[in-house]
C-alpha cells in the first residue's frame, strides 16, 4: 500500500461524495501523504483520527470497513449473534450521527440487527445498553475528549466492555481481507426499518439507567438540598443524563452552563473539551462565584470522564486530579459501607498501573486489596467479569488517573454519570461535617501521606513521529537509567515482556497481566514513572507518582523526577 495509489484509487471513485473531493482538491503534498498512507489503525481501544477524505482518516468509508470486519466477526459467532445485534450510539462531534446510521445500514447488510439511539447519548449508556438489551456488541461513535477535528469508533462486546484484544485482532483480520473499502454497498435505512434490522431506542433505556445509578446512593436521606451545584457537559452528551441523574439523588440547586449545555461540535466556548485541563473550568467558575456554588462538574463530550473542581480553604475554586477525585470517592464509599456493616470481606479495588497508590493505601485501611491493570477500562472490566463469573472477589470500585471512575458494575466502562453523583452525594456528606471536599482531600493527605503526581507527554506526529516515540521507548528499555534525580532505580516493570526486575537484587519475576508496550520505573524512595505511548494519538506519555510527609516536599521531589526524566527524553528527540 502506497499513498500514491491510494490517492488514486480515491480520485478516481466516481461516487466519492462532494465534500470529500472537495478536501482532496485543497490537500498540500504533505496532507495527502500522511492521509492516504496507511489505514487508521484499528486496537483494542478502537479507532481514532482526523476527520476527511483518505484510509488513515475518519470519514464513511472507514466506518463501513471496520464495521464490515465487525459483522464478519460476529456472523463467525453464529446466527444468534447476528440476532441480538448490536447497540449503536454517538456524541455530539462532526459526522458522528452520520457515521452511526453508515455503521447501521453496513451491519444490515449482512443481516445483522442495530438498535439505534435516536439521539446523542453517553458512552457509559451504550455500555448498559449491551448489557441490558443482550446484544452481541455495541458501537460509540467519540472520540472523547480530543479536538474538534477527530472523531472515533469503539466497539464494545456482549458483556459492555471494550473488546479484548483476541477479538479486535479478529475484527483486524476481516478488515484486511477488504480489498476496496469504496466498494462496500450499504442498505438504505427504510428498508433496514421495514425489515426489523433498525430499531431506534432512547428515552426507556434513559430511565432504566437512571433507576440504576439511584440504586447507588448511600445516604439517601443524608443528601442536603442547600449543596449548589454548577455543571458544564462542555458541548457534550452529558447534557442528557446528568442532571437528571442529580435531581433523582435529590439534588436540588443545579445550574447547568448556558453556553455550553447544547452540543456543539466545534466545542466553541473551549479550545478543548477536555475537563482535565483548567481553561474547560473557565465557564463553569465564572458561574460559581456568581452563584456562590459549592461544587463545580464538567464532563466530556462522551460522558465517561468528570472533571472536579471545589473551593479551597481561601474560597478560591481548584480542580481536583482524577487521582485526587478517585481517592476521595473510594475512601468515602469505603467508610459509608463500613460504617453501615455491608462491606464485604472479599472486597477489591481496582485501577490502573499509572494511578496514583494514594487509593492502594486508602483501601488497605480498609481491608480491602488492590489490584492493578494495564491503562484503560477494558482491563477493569475484564477482572470485574472475572470476579463475577468466579464469586472470588467482590467489586467496589474502579479508577484510573485519566479522570475515570466506575462504581456499579452494570456499566463496564468509565461513568462520568455515576461518578457525577457520588461525588456530589460525598461533597454533601462533608458539607454536613463542616468540611468542603477539598478539606477531605487534605485529611487524606495528613493521615496517609502527600502523594503527588503528574503526567507530560510529547506529541510526535506522522511517520517521523512514530518513530520518535519508538526510538524513546526503545532507548528506556535498551539502556535504563540507574538513578533518577540521585536516587537509585529499585526495580523495573517491563509490560511488553511481562518481567519485574530488581536491579540491587538481579531478581526477576513474571507479572500477570496481558502483554504491553509500558515501562514503570520505581525507586528506592517510592517515587516512581512510567512511559507508555498512547494507544489513539500520536503521543508518548510519562506519568510520574511521589509519596513525602509534607506538601512542600512532595511538590518538590516531583519536580526533580519530572525534570530528570524529561530532560533524558529531550536528549533523545532532540
Amino acid at each position: 500500500m502506497t499513498w500514491k495509489t491510494e490517492w488514486t484509487k480515491w480520485s478516481n471513485h466516481s461516487e466519492l461524495p462532494s465534500d470529500l473531493q472537495k478536501q482532496m482538491n485543497n490537500m498540500t503534498k504533505s496532507e495527502r501523504e500522511e492521509a492516504f498512507y496507511k489505514q487508521l489503525e484499528f486496537g483494542t481501544g478502537g479507532m481514532r483520527g482526523e476527520l476527511g477524505p483518505g484510509p488513515n482518516r475518519m470519514n464513511i468509508y472507514t466506518v463501513r470497513k471496520v464495521t464490515a470486519g465487525l459483522a464478519a466477526y460476529i456472523e463467525e459467532n453464529g446466527t444468534e449473534a447476528k440476532k441480538r445485534g448490536v447497540v449503536i450510539a454517538y456524541d455530539s462531534r462532526h459526522g458522528s450521527a452520520k457515521f452511526a446510521l453508515e455503521a447501521a445500514k453496513t451491519l444490515g447488510s449482512y443481516g445483522i440487527k442495530s438498535y439505534v439511539f435516536q439521539e446523542l447519548r453517553p458512552t457509559p449508556e451504550l455500555s448498559f445498553a449491551v448489557r441490558y438489551l443482550r446484544s452481541y456488541a455495541g458501537i460509540m461513535i467519540t472520540a472523547s475528549h480530543n479536538p474538534a477535528e477527530y472523531n472515533g469508533y469503539k466497539v464494545y462486546g456482549e458483556g459492555g466492555a471494550q473488546l479484548p484484544p483476541a477479538a479486535a485482532d479478529m475484527i483486524v483480520k476481516h478488515m484486511n481481507e477488504i480489498e476496496n473499502e469504496l466498494l462496500l454497498k450499504v442498505k438504505d435505512e427504510r428498508e433496514l426499518l421495514s425489515q426489523n434490522l433498525v430499531s431506534y431506542i432512547g428515552e426507556n433505556l434513559d430511565k432504566v439507567y437512571l433507576d440504576y445509578i439511584k440504586g447507588l446512593q448511600l445516604n439517601k436521606e443524608g443528601i442536603k438540598t442547600s449543596l449548589h451545584i454548577v455543571y458544564t457537559p462542555l458541548h457534550g452528551t452529558g447534557q442528557t443524563l446528568v442532571p437528571h441523574a442529580l435531581q433523582n439523588a435529590g439534588f436540588q440547586h443545579i445550574t447547568i452552563v448556558d453556553e455550553q449545555k447544547n452540543s456543539d461540535p466545534n466545542f466553541s466556548t473551549v479550545s478543548s473539551p477536555n475537563p482535565e485541563e483548567a481553561h474547560a473550568f473557565q465557564l463553569a467558575i465564572q458561574y460559581g462565584k456568581e452563584k456562590g456554588a459549592d461544587l463545580l462538574l464538567a464532563t466530556d463530550p462522551d460522558a465517561d470522564r468528570l472533571g472536579v473542581a471545589v473551593k479551597n480553604n481561601s474560597g478560591e475554586y481548584v480542580l481536583l486530579t482524577g487521582n485526587q477525585t478517585g481517592a476521595l470517592l473510594l475512601h468515602y464509599m469505603l467508610s459509608q459501607k463500613q460504617e453501615k456493616g455491608i462491606l464485604a470481606d472479599n472486597s477489591v479495588m481496582l485501577k490502573t498501573i499509572v494511578t496514583s497508590e494514594l487509593g492502594r493505601a486508602i483501601a488497605e485501611d480498609y481491608g480491602v486489596q488492590t489490584v492493578d491493570t494495564l491503562t484503560g477500562f477494558k482491563y477493569i472490566a475484564e477482572k470485574i467479569d472475572e470476579y463475577k463469573r468466579k464469586g472470588t472477589k467482590t467489586f467496589q470500585f474502579g479508577y484510573e488517573e485519566s479522570y475515570g471512575y466506575l462504581i456499579g458494575d452494570f456499566v463496564r466502562d468509565k461513568d462520568a454519570v455515576q461518578a457525577a453523583v457520588m461525588v456530589a452525594e460525598a461533597a454533601s456528606y462533608y458539607q454536613q461535617q463542616k468540611m468542603t471536599l477539598y478539606d477531605g482531600l487534605l485529611e487524606l493527605y495528613e493521615n496517609y501521606g502527600y502523594y503527588k503526581e503528574s503526567l507530560t507527554f510529547f506529541t510526535l506526529k506522522g511517520k517521523d513521529g512514530a518513530q520518535q516515540i519508538d526510538r524513546i521507548v526503545n532507548r528506556f528499555r535498551e539502556h535504563p537509567p540507574a538513578e533518577i534525580a540521585g536516587t537509585a532505580v529499585e526495580k523495573i516493570e517491563d509490560y511488553q515482556s511481562r518481567k519485574r526486575t530488581n536491579l540491587l537484587t538481579a531478581q526477576q519475576e513474571r507479572m500477570d497481566l496481558p502483554s504491553s508496550n509500558v515501562l514503570k520505573f520505581w525507586l528506592q524512595d517510592g517515587s516512581w514513572f512510567a512511559i507508555r505511548p498512547s494507544g489513539t494519538e500520536p503521543k508518548v506519555k510519562f506519568y510520574f507518582g511521589v509519596r513525602q510527609g509534607t506538601n512542600r516536599k512532595s511538590e518538590k521531589r516531583l519536580k526533580e523526577v519530572e525534570t530528570n526524566v524529561i530532560n533524558m527524553v529531550e536528549s533523545i528527540v532532540y
